[in-house]
């Protein structure tokens, strides 16, 4: 027990980078929270808590390779990663109606790997980009919607 303790201190970071890495796992959650909200209103299946694990999990991510000193090729193929990996989660969440021919899950799906996109920038350091880019998304999904059904209803 006293090894784990003095490698616990040994690792830990000098105030000013803990700071730092907080602020950011919090501005993930935010940001993922954002379209989670929408999509936990609607009731879908991943929703607000999902949105925002996705998001800091793709910070932390990021701010792993950073804090371990990876290189900028490295980081690269986290993000390559990142991207390829939550597409299978959202893939997850798309369903195919037998009954109705129709697809079910493509904005949740969408919605997820965007969120991870979020975390991604967010872990990065790029604060500005993901505060754009979700509000970006809270219209698209939700001031959008009356626009969508309305279309939809005139394609029937």
């Amino acid at each position: 027990m006293e090894a784990f303790w003095r490698e616990l201190v040994a690792d830990w970071p000098e105030t000013a980078s803990l700071v730092d890495v907080a602020f950011r796992l919090a501005l993930a959650a935010v940001v993922g929270a954002l379209p989670g909200i929408q999509r936990e209103r609607l009731g879908m299946p991943a929703g607000l808590r999902t949105h925002m694990l996705v998001s800091v999990g793709a910070a932390l991510f990021m701010l792993a390779a950073e804090e371990t000193g990876a290189s900028v090729d490295a980081q690269t193929r986290i993000v390559q990663g990142l991207a390829t990996g939550i597409g299978f989660l959202g893939a997850g969440a798309i369903l195919k109606s037998k009954d109705e021919n129709q697809i079910h899950g493509l904005t949740t799906a969408a919605s997820i790997w965007f969120t991870a996109a979020l975390g991604t920038a967010v872990g990065s350091g790029r604060i500005w980009l993901p505060i754009v880019a979700s509000v970006m998304a809270l219209v698209i999904l939700a001031v959008l919607r009356p626009l969508e059904r309305a279309l939809g209803d005139r394609r029937k």
